[in-house]
């Protein structure tokens, strides 16, 4: 979600038009979810995803239909079994998706997408509520508004105030994208969330190799280490930060450990891992993996009950780390720990 709204500051920032596709409702085992979002560019380049090739396509050519008319379109896809097929799906399913042309002259369509990516930024928790036209291409623009925690909503001198919104916005579901209506008007309301991130204590083999994954996946990611040798910027250029630590003794320190974050112990010693373990243990942490052999893994946690955690403590602990696709390399293990970073988060949404 973040990669895309940078994506729409950038552009809307240099003057450029483009159509963003926004997925509104999905039916059956079509392959995006509500709220994927995809950016066509005037020369039908595309940027995200609303759900694979045959979709895709057909958004492309709408699109330039959009550009012409500088409005907007709701359209429904229904994939066919043959459909599914091609896609790699079970089954067929069906997808609702909104298309408007993006005005790089309006500058406070700039001003709303700006203030978007700061709370994303920011941390701050806001919801995003677009209006749903009911026509096709000479429909009103969708509007759209920002609600903030204290119930503030901007842009502030929107013509209309929706207050009944905030009323039923109350009431809803924020775990994930939902529908809203009220009478014959159609609203898509959504969290906007800043990526979860993965900690990852260690930077050896497997921690750069992990840390090359995770951003491409949508996690905010940060390398903890003793040694500056090893964490550094160039070992790891696309992480989000890197610390390196006094000593894995205080290895959370200065760290905001939540139910959104993903704890990756890959150490280079069985102690340290050790260490790391029995710190993590005490958070909120949405996810703990330990690398290593059941053996090792065994003398761990047998220490650490010593110590006073309990069996229930340690079930929480995902060890051996990663699905189980028989990984050997480190480049191997890294795709097996983010395939299972990718479950914990997907069922944590739902």
């Amino acid at each position: 979600m973040m990669n895309i709204f940078q994506n729409m500051v950038e552009l809307l920032g240099r003057g450029e038009h483009f159509v963003l596709a926004t997925v509104l409702t999905r039916t059956g085992s079509a392959p995006r979810s509500a709220g994927a979002r995809m950016i066509v560019r005037s020369n039908g380049a595309i940027i995200g995803s609303v759900g694979g090739g045959i979709v895709e396509a057909k958004v492309q050519e709408l699109s330039a239909d959009i550009f012409k008319q500088r409005g907007s379109m709701v359209k429904e896809f229904v994939l066919t079994s043959e459909d599914a097929g091609r896609l790699g799906m079970a089954c067929g399913g069906g997808l609702e998706i909104l298309m408007t042309f993006m005005d790089a002259s309006n500058r406070d369509l700039l001003n709303f997408y700006e203030g978007l990516l700061k709370s994303l930024e920011t941390q701050e928790k806001v919801r995003l509520i677009t209006r749903i036209p009911t026509g096709d291409n000479d429909s009103p623009k969708p509007a759209q508004y920002l609600l903030k925690e204290n119930g503030d909503m901007f842009p502030e001198s929107s013509e209309e105030k929706p207050t009944w919104l905030r009323e039923m916005i109350g009431e809803a579901d924020a775990a994930g994208p939902v529908p809203l209506s009220k009478g014959a008007e159609r609203f898509l309301l959504e969290p906007i969330r800043s990526p979860d991130t993965v900690y990852i204590f260690g930077a050896g083999h497997v921690g750069q190799a992990l840390a090359a994954l995770t951003g491409r996946v949508g996690f905010r990611t940060v390398v903890l280490d003793d040694r500056e040798e090893f964490a550094n910027r160039q070992r790891f250029g696309s992480a989000d930060n890197i610390i390196v630590l006094d000593s894995f003794e205080n290895a959370l320190e200065g760290l905001e450990i939540d139910g959104a974050s993903y704890l990756v112990i890959v150490t280079r010693g069985h102690a340290f891992d050790k260490t790391v373990l029995g710190r993590v243990l005490k958070t909120k942490a949405v996810y703990i993996g330990m690398i290593g052999s059941q053996k090792k893994r065994k003398a761990i946690y047998e220490a650490l009950m010593k110590e006073g955690f309990t069996s229930r403590d340690l079930e929480r602990v995902h060890s051996p780390i990663g699905l189980d696709i028989g990984a050997e390399t480190p480049e191997e293990i890294a795709v097996s720990i983010v395939a299972e970073l990718i479950q914990v988060r997907a069922s944590n949404r739902k």
